[in-house]
């Protein structure tokens, strides 16, 4: 038997949790029945499934009439299995499909309305119009906010997963589908979202031809791209890859600086490339002054050693 489109919005159980439901129900029985909406399950689905493998009879009711994902929302929304970025997408879904289901009904309704209009001629229009309005039963499609604190409050989560999951869903519905099965995490699909994002970038960088120096220069700033790695994390900040491809020493070192003679070279470097950055001022046939300091009140804090305060 086909499932209702507004109950594949929430996933079925997993093979062991359908196991002991199967196990249950041939113990004691069907205790509640299977909901169907226009001969498909709307409600009831891994009950039905249940039945099947442990080879008990279904039972089925109908039910009834209203917005089929505003019924599915209102039994599921609150399942304790679902994360908030699963809850938020859910419902993002039960409330885009229950806007195109009212404003279908409200279209089907009005089409009834024009042609009982049409055979109410000499009638009043006023009287046409409340006649309508009484025997149709149609309601205007519900005019949710666009706002992120109204959808975090209808969907039961908070505006950061709104956001997250707002823009996930714009820029890959494909990795929001899966954060909804439950096939991946939320922090694994922006992660994954934003590493295409860079690989995209980093490969339009590629192609492109670096405009050479011409002449020579009394001042020149140097911000080497050094050979960082960034942290995978779960949390913020959510580091993935530089925005830019990066050199090793040895290339570095092979770059030819246009100094003019008495020329003030600065490289900006981190605590971890001093040593290199001081290699390769021999390389270019610079001669070290002195270290400016970039004070920060919060740096970098690597595994194992003392936040750094300063660039």
């Amino acid at each position: 038997m086909d499932f209702h489109p507004a109950a594949n919005i929430f996933p079925l159980l997993d093979d062991q949790r359908l196991t002991e439901l199967a196990e249950d129900i041939r113990t004691n029985g069907l205790r509640e029945a299977i909901k169907l909406c226009g001969g498909k399950i709307i409600d009831g689905r891994n009950r039905y499934k249940a039945c099947l493998a442990c080879d008990v009879e279904p039972r089925f009711e109908a039910y009834g009439d209203g917005d089929p994902f505003a019924y599915v929302w209102s039994l599921n929304g609150e399942r304790r299995d679902l994360t908030a970025d699963q809850r938020y997408l859910m419902w993002k879904d039960c409330a885009e499909q229950s806007d195109a289901w009212q404003a279908e009904q409200q279209a089907i309704a009005d089409e009834a309305n024009r042609k009982r209009s049409e055979t109410q001629r000499g009638v009043p229009k006023s009287e046409v119009l409340e006649r309508a309005a009484a025997s149709s039963g149609a309601t205007l499609p519900d005019k949710r906010s666009k706002q992120t604190a109204a959808k975090a409050a209808a969907s039961g989560t908070n505006r950061g997963t709104v956001e997250r999951m707002d823009q996930l869903s714009r820029e890959r519905p494909d990795l929001a589908e899966q954060v909804k099965t439950g096939e991946i995490n939320a922090a694994g699909a922006i992660r994954e979202m934003k590493r295409a994002k860079i690989v995209e970038t980093l490969e339009s960088t590629a192609s492109k031809e670096a405009k050479a120096a011409e002449g020579v220069y009394d001042v020149i700033v140097i911000d080497p791209p050094w050979q960082m790695k960034k942290i995978e994390r779960d949390v913020a900040p959510n580091q993935v890859e530089f925005d830019y491809p990066t050199m090793s020493e040895a290339e570095l070192a092979e770059l030819t600086v246009p100094t003019a003679d008495d020329c003030h070279v600065w490289v900006w470097t981190t605590q971890k490339f001093l040593p290199m950055g001081l290699r390769l001022l021999d390389a270019w046939g610079l001669k070290y002054v002195c270290t400016f300091v970039w004070h920060k009140p919060g740096g970098f804090q690597p595994i194992g050693l003392p936040q750094y305060n300063c660039e």
